[in-house]
């Protein structure tokens, strides 16, 4: 079997790699499994300075590492250096606070002395998505390691090449050869080989960023396994703006937020929840934006819009936008494929959107938005959670009292006030209902992957 990395902007063939037989995934567990056990004796201070010697790798080498990301999955190419730059970022927050998180914290009872104490708890088995594919692996592995665990990645098979890449990195930074490796297997044998992966006693914990149905699979192993999980699933954010709120404002904002990385993101603006006061003028402004957009080649750094990361991802949007057209949608701009060569969509917005229309009530991952007015907050709220999904939201409005009611009621992990929803290494990120379970990222993300043991002195 054999995995092949595709650049989305022209077609062609990066590279093909040899997926790696049961036995070669058998091998590097056991081998992460001892580095694992050296490597959870070290202090706290000498895991920080590999960490930081990895931030200093990463910015040595960002230029590589982005022309890299923007070849494989098509993201315009001063984005993928500031995911460079970003993955440096977390890198240095987690060697600068991982001793703060994982302190052990004391606590009076009637013994003469007791704690809760945060311990490894080993290798962490984690399966990783192509749309951030440094930014994704990197925000797990960062606290992973920290809290003295091993890392074992099976990364999206277009990305295979950012996969290599990051493991090298670790090696340069100094870490042990094996306490963090990449896995290559084909999308034949995923199912299989991730089961026995899971099963495994070394393996003791799984995460995963991906779809909904990938993670209820996911769900399901461990489960059986006994094994715990983390969860970041899809999204269909909604975005609510109010009638007092600053327009401008909220378009660069929403704007930016879908067409980022061609709106391939969990997290990108999907639904613009439009007072019906501000509807004409909203749609209008929107167009505007949305036509300005440069679509094409991703290295170019005048570019907006790259391509779409596969074919078969840019067909499935399509067939969202036409459908929805199909049962009364209206649409405004976009909503084409294109003849040039590449896997590009346009950016496309719809308006007059109902229940009973894909754009509703599934996720668009790509540059499509969907436009749904109400007449006040209830309907707004109503709207908002009227999604199997819950994982980002904002809400835009002048009356910050009047938003953060809003924010309160709103059924996601996040809600964001005047400004698009992003991750931050120092606030938690996760969702709830079929966006998944579980946080990452601040002292939340690193405890998800430690034993908190409660020891006792009489």
């Amino acid at each position: 079997m054999s995995i092949t990395s595709i650049n989305p902007a022209t077609e062609e063939v990066i590279a093909t790699y040899d997926s790696m037989s049961k036995d070669e995934l058998i091998s590097i567990v056991r081998s992460s499994q001892m580095d694992f056990m050296d490597w959870k004796q070290l202090s706290m201070n000498e895991r920080s300075r590999f960490l930081h010697n990895l931030a200093n790798c990463l910015r040595e080498e960002k230029k590589e590492l982005a022309c890299l990301v923007t070849s494989e999955m098509g993201k315009p190419i001063r984005e993928a250096e500031a995911e460079v730059e970003k993955c440096a970022w977390v890198c240095e927050f987690y060697a600068d606070k991982s001793d703060e998180f994982l302190a052990p914290e004391f606590v009076e009872t009637d013994a003469t002395q007791s704690w809760i104490a945060f311990q490894p708890i080993g290798l962490v088995l984690s399966i990783m998505p192509w749309n951030f594919p440094l930014w994704q692996v990197m925000r797990f592995a960062a606290p992973a390691v920290m809290a003295g665990n091993g890392c074992i990645v099976k990364h999206a098979p277009n990305v295979t090449g950012c996969a290599l890449a990051i493991e090298k990195l670790f090696r340069k930074a100094g870490f042990p050869d094996h306490l963090y490796r990449t896995l290559l297997i084909s999308i034949d044998e995923v199912n299989d080989r991730v089961g026995e992966l899971i099963n495994h006693p070394d393996i003791r914990a799984v995460t995963l960023t991906g779809s909904t149905g990938a993670g209820r699979k996911i769900a399901e192993k461990a489960g059986t396994a006994l094994k715990k999980t983390v969860l970041e699933l899809g999204g269909s954010d909604p975005y609510i703006i109010l009638e007092d709120a600053d327009l401008d404002e909220a378009i660069n904002s929403c704007v930016f937020s879908r067409l980022q990385n061609a709106g391939q993101s969990c997290v990108a603006a999907k639904r613009y929840l439009v007072s019906e006061s501000l509807k004409e003028e909203f749609e209008e402004k929107m167009v505007e934006n949305f036509s300005q957009k440069v679509m094409g080649d991703p290295m170019d750094p005048n570019t907006n819009i790259g391509p779409m990361a596969r074919v078969d991802l840019r067909d499935e949007l399509h067939d969202q936008v036409e459908r929805s057209v199909a049962s009364g949608a209206k649409l405004l701009v976009g909503g084409q494929k294109p003849a040039q060569k590449g896997y590009f969509y346009p950016p496309t917005l719809l308006t007059n959107i109902q229940p009973n229309m894909p754009v509703y009530y599934e996720e668009t991952f790509g540059p499509v938005a969907s436009i749904i007015t109400f007449k006040n907050d209830n309907e707004a709220l109503q709207i908002a959670n009227d999604s199997p999904f819950g994982l980002g939201s904002a809400v835009f409005s002048k009356n910050i009292e009047r938003a953060q009611e809003l924010a309160s009621q709103i059924e996601a992990g996040n809600c964001f006030i005047n400004s698009m929803v992003k991750s931050d290494p120092r606030l938690p990120f996760g969702g709830l209902k079929d966006s998944g379970y579980g946080r990452e990222l601040s002292h939340f993300g690193i405890r998800e992957f430690v034993n908190i043991k409660t020891v006792y002195i009489k």
